[in-house]
């Protein structure tokens, strides 16, 4: 395998990665950001309070995005396989 496959190989994986983890992360920063404001506002320092809606929000864009999800793994995986005789030379 050539360094520039190699390298191909792995910046597709890591903008994968970046993509499938960006909305559910990004969703637990603007609840937590969310219900960090209500916290302060009202003086309310309970711990699962943070952490209950935080999970909930996570789990539902999960659940909503993963049809997308899997379509973009299967996509590379598929482009993986298809090409491996390309990257074996």
């Amino acid at each position: 395998m050539s360094p520039e496959a190699a390298i191909y190989i792995i910046r597709q994986g890591l903008k994968l990665i970046l993509m499938l983890a960006g909305p559910p992360l990004l969703t637990g920063l603007v609840v937590g950001v969310l219900i960090s404001i209500f916290q302060a506002a009202t003086q309310i320092q309970e711990m699962t309070l943070s952490f209950v809606p935080k999970i909930t929000a996570v789990f539902i864009v999960i659940m909503i995005t993963f049809p997308w999800m899997i379509k973009i793994m299967h996509r590379f995986t598929t482009d993986l396989i298809i090409n491996l005789y390309r990257y074996v030379q």
